[in-house]
């Protein structure tokens, strides 16, 4: 499958203007990238960065991606809600600025039941931005269906 193609919307709960990835640049079992330039109309962009606060998102964000390819084209079902478990280890050299634009990758370290860690680093081109280890915790609610019936 061509990433290129897909609509991140349709692999994340969450929905404009709180999506922080713009797409999928690699995905596998293991390890996924995304990609993200960094807007003064972003949520968490503030003084002229993104803030940490943007990172974080970003890095649950990419973790939801992964949980949302894998749901859609793999097991043909619907994307599943996640919630961050625990932050660990987490390192922010610098927030990027307007214009700029951030690679995320995560790492599966170890999935067990309903719950992921992954190692995650965010770039701008070759600069370590970010590191940190996220837990997600994963849902059995469907994020597409509503409460309106």
């Amino acid at each position: 499958m061509d990433l290129s193609e897909i609509n991140i919307l349709e692999l994340l709960p969450q929905q404009q203007p709180f999506i922080m990835i713009d797409r999928i640049l690699y995905i596998d079992d293991i390890k996924t990238i995304t990609e993200l330039t960094i807007r003064k109309n972003n949520l968490f962009f503030d003084d002229g960065r993104l803030s940490a606060s943007g990172l974080i998102e970003n890095i649950a964000q990419t973790c939801a991606a992964r949980i949302g390819y894998y749901n859609k084209y793999i097991l043909r079902k619907s994307v599943n809600i996640g919630y961050i478990g625990a932050i660990r280890n987490l390192v922010i050299e610098r927030t990027p600025s307007e214009a700029e634009t951030i690679t995320t990758q995560i790492e599966v370290m170890e999935e067990v039941f309903k719950m992921t860690l992954v190692q995650a680093v965010i770039k701008s081109n070759d600069e370590i931005l970010v590191t940190a280890e996220m837990k997600i915790a994963l849902s059995e609610i469907d994020s597409h269906k509503t409460t309106t019936e």
